[in-house]
This record gives C-alpha cells, sequence and structure tokens, in this order.
C-alpha cells in the first residue's frame, strides 16, 4: 500500500481530517495540486461561525434575491450563459426552503456547529493553535428599523438553540464598534461568533500538527478514484497510481466527479467569492462586521483587514471578475468613514455549495471504502474539525457523535 488514507484536496477539510487521522495512528498521505490551503481555504473571511445555523434558503435572504440580481456587482450575481446550466440547483435550492425542509436542516446544522465548536477547541488545544483564536463575537448592522426587523425570525430560531446575542440600539453601536457611518440604526451582537488571526496560517499550523503525527503530502493532480480488489487506486494526472486502503475525497467544489464515480450524483455548485485585503492599519475594527443586506463582512487579521462575501454563482471556468471586489470596497469606505482603501490584494475563491446548506459527509454509496467530506459552502473552516472528527470516526468504524443521515450523499437522489 502506498497508503492507509489517501485524501483528495488539501484544503482546511482536507488537512483537519489528515491531523484528525494521522493522531489515530493512520498513515496519511494527502494529494493536493497546489500545496497546503494554498486556494479557497487561503482567502475566506477567518469566522468560526459556530451561530451560523441557518440555511441560506431562509425567507429574509429568499426575498432580497430579486434586489440583488438588478445589481450586477450586487451580494447575488449569475451570468445569463451560466443560467440554463444553474437551472437544476436553483430548483432544488427553492425547495430547501420549504418549512418542513427548512426545519430539518437547521437541525441538522445546529447539531453540525455544537460538535465543531467542540471538537475546534478540543483540536487548538492539541496543537497548540489556541493563540490564533479571537473571542470578539460578532456585529451585524442594519441601516432601517425594517432591515432590522425582518431578520427577527432567524434570531427567534437561534434562541431555540440557545445561542445568544444582543440586539443593539443606534446609541449602543460605537462602544463596540467606533467610528460607524450615521446610517446604521440597529445592530446585533452576536458574544460566541469566534474568528481566526489568519485562516491560511492556521491551516498550516494544523497540518505541522498533523505531520507530527506522520501525515504526509504529496504535490498532485488526481485524475480519478477507482476501486479493485484490495485496494483504492488514486490514478494521478501524470498517469502514476497509487493503491490505498481507503480515500477521503475532500476536494471541495472539485469534488462532483470523483463522487459521479461511485454513483453518487450530487448537485454541487460553485459559488465564487470575493475579497479584498488592505494593510493592517486601513481602519481600527475591533470584531467582524456583518452587512446583511449587502451580503459582505470586514474581517481584522493578523495579516490585514479583509473586505470579502458576495456570491457569483457562475462555476469554475469563468474568469474572475474582480469589479466585485471593488464595489464591496467602495462600500466599505462609505460605512467606515476614513478607511484607507490603498495597497489591497484583490482575491477569487470556490466555494463549493449544495441547496440545502448542509455539507456531504459519509461513506460513497457504492463504496465503503471511499469517504466524502465536501461541500461546506461558506463554512468549511467553521465545521472543519467537526468533519475531520467524523471521518476520523467513519474510518476506525465507531459511532459518530451525530446523526450522519442528514449529511450522505444519497439525500438528493432520494428527494428527487
Amino acid at each position: 500500500m502506498d497508503a492507509q488514507v489517501a485524501i483528495v484536496g488539501g484544503g482546511i477539510i482536507g488537512i483537519a481530517v489528515a491531523a484528525y487521522l494521522a493522531e489515530a495512528g493512520r498513515d496519511v498521505l494527502v494529494l493536493d495540486r497546489s500545496g497546503v490551503c494554498e486556494e479557497t481555504s487561503s482567502g475566506n473571511a477567518g469566522a468560526l461561525a459556530f451561530s451560523d445555523i441557518l440555511p441560506l434558503a431562509h425567507k429574509d435572504m429568499l426575498s432580497q434575491v430579486p434586489r440583488w440580481l438588478m445589481d450586477p456587482l450586487g451580494p447575488l450575481s449569475i451570468p445569463p450563459s451560466y443560467l440554463p446550466r444553474l437551472l437544476p440547483w436553483l430548483w432544488r435550492f427553492m425547495r430547501a426552503g420549504h418549512p418542513a425542509k427548512f426545519e430539518a436542516a437547521v437541525s441538522a446544522q445546529a447539531s453540525m456547529m455544537a460538535l465543531a465548536e467542540r471538537e475546534w477547541s478540543s483540536l487548538m488545544g492539541r496543537s497548540g493553535t489556541k493563540h490564533m483564536l479571537r473571542e470578539d463575537g460578532s456585529l451585524e448592522l442594519y441601516e432601517s428599523e425594517a432591515e432590522f426587523h425582518a431578520t427577527e425570525p432567524g434570531w427567534k430560531l437561534r434562541r431555540r438553540y440557545h445561542i445568544p446575542f444582543r440586539h443593539l440600539e443606534k446609541d449602543q453601536i460605537a462602544e463596540l464598534q467606533p467610528g460607524l457611518s450615521e446610517r446604521f440604526v440597529r445592530a446585533t451582537f452576536v458574544p460566541g461568533w469566534k474568528t481566526v488571526s489568519d485562516p491560511q496560517r492556521l491551516g498550516q499550523a494544523v497540518w505541522t500538527y498533523a505531520e507530527r503525527h506522520g501525515a504526509r503530502f504529496m504535490p498532485a493532480t488526481v485524475a480519478s478514484v477507482k476501486a479493485e480488489e484490495g485496494a483504492v487506486r488514486v490514478v494521478l494526472s501524470g498517469g502514476e497510481v497509487l493503491k490505498c486502503a481507503s480515500v477521503v475525497i475532500a476536494a471541495g467544489s472539485w469534488s462532483r466527479p470523483f463522487a459521479a464515480g461511485f454513483g453518487d450524483r450530487v448537485p454541487l455548485e460553485t459559488e465564487r467569492g470575493y475579497n479584498t485585503t488592505l494593510p493592517a492599519d486601513a481602519f481600527a475594527v475591533k470584531r467582524q462586521l456583518i452587512f446583511p443586506r449587502h451580503g459582505f463582512v470586514v474581517t481584522p487579521l493578523e495579516t490585514g483587514l479583509r473586505i470579502g462575501g458576495a456570491v457569483e454563482l457562475a462555476g469554475l471556468k469563468r474568469a474572475p471578475d474582480y469589479r466585485r471586489s471593488r464595489a464591496m470596497l467602495e462600500k466599505a469606505a462609505r460605512f467606515l468613514p476614513g478607511l484607507k482603501t490603498e495597497g489591497g490584494r484583490a482575491w477569487m475563491g470556490y466555494r463549493p455549495s449544495l441547496p440545502d446548506s448542509l455539507p456531504i459527509v459519509g461513506q460513497a454509496g457504492r463504496e465503503r471504502r471511499v469517504f466524502y467530506a465536501f461541500g461546506h459552502g461558506h463554512l468549511g473552516l467553521t465545521q472543519a474539525a467537526a468533519t475531520g472528527r467524523l471521518i476520523r470516526d467513519l474510518v476506525l468504524e465507531q459511532s459518530p457523535p451525530i446523526d450522519l443521515r442528514p449529511f450522505r450523499a444519497g439525500r438528493f437522489r432520494e428527494r428527487d
């Protein structure tokens, strides 16, 4: 055997899985074309969003879609040429907003988030990375009473799952974030929202920990994964073949064809997210600021001030449209008077997203030696440690700590 476990994908999900399996004594080999946390996991907003239990297909979000689509540089964009391919995903997305499906997804997401918070705390302690954690909470900002009241159903749901938050009046906002524009009339403070000092550096530090337990990395592009008697074959783009006892597919937005090879046709779509990272002294931001009406956040990192978000449903091949980064930067300058907008680095990454906002975590439908860990959407960093724990338990044939039925790959086939 070339490895007991091969992990396809070196983003934060694959690295967390590697850490858990290496701790358990498994011989682990991570395969990635770029490196450890070099692509999508390098540029996210750095949030451990454990309170973010609402699927994207909730009423407040759906009500804003028509307005967003009218603005080509707004929070949501769908290029007309991509729309025909996207229609099946959109149909499933709208169905995910049905009350019964929505409630089930909230319950499943809440269980995943509770596990994620526990596992990240434990993994950071074991890996010596707790100094990278920031527990400053988040501040969600509203420009009108109507916008604030539209979010109330979501906050009521969070209260049901014992997620603490505090609504603020206009005169209370400056205490938590001085220097904001006067346009914000209400806000909500979520004390349990956490961020990290830099998401890429955290991922690479967790990998260093995995390496100390024997995990190995190979720079390679994986062409296919095939099961045969006695082993799972991983075929690389150059023709080399690796034989492994089991394989974990954690390739993010590139996971769909691997799953299809084992009979699991999953509606995985790509949300392209944009950001600009400014120098750290661009503005004295105290905690992550969330602008829900505009679909972006501002995060203070040790490596700079990151302004990003938005959703562009446009697949993997379309060239980046960095006007979207500039549009968010221009809005941020209006919301944070005095923001220094010079010297920023624009970036675009691919979020692997499923219509019901739940990831796929479990075994392949036709092959018990192949495991899936992808489709986390906006929550890859948040749910990485939970996913690592769950995949470890499955590989070791142990009972997972939460019900994995809502996260199985076959759930979409069963609904159609």
